[in-house]
């Protein structure tokens, strides 16, 4: 985490790290920038992503891996379509978390 930046932007530098083929949770991201009860708030950043084709929200999902109904950027159909492209298998409008998730430090 970067001290000298906002929460906001630290959640689109972690999720710049989420290889291609992997999944983060939003508590994962949040417990990763430093603050484990801000998962919200981890989806609301995504919801305002700045740079859509640059920040790979597509990426994030719920703890139980499911992709979000809420998708910005063309609704949960756009978010299973980039995961397929990546190789993730989406099966009922969820990925598993044990195959597909972002192992970090």
């Amino acid at each position: 985490m970067d001290f000298s930046k906002n929460f906001f932007e630290n959640a689109y530098d972690f999720v710049c790290k989420v290889p291609k083929g992997k999944v983060v949770t939003y508590g994962e991201i949040a417990r990763a920038i430093g603050n484990k009860r801000m998962s919200r708030q981890v989806g609301w950043a995504l919801h305002v992503n700045p740079k859509p084709g640059e920040i790979p929200c597509h990426r994030v999902v719920n703890r139980f891996g499911e992709l979000s109904t809420a998708f910005a950027f063309g609704g949960i159909n756009r978010q299973e379509e980039l995961l397929r492209s990546e190789g993730v298998e989406v099966v009922g409008g969820k990925v598993d978390l044990s195959k597909y998730g972002y192992k970090f430090d």
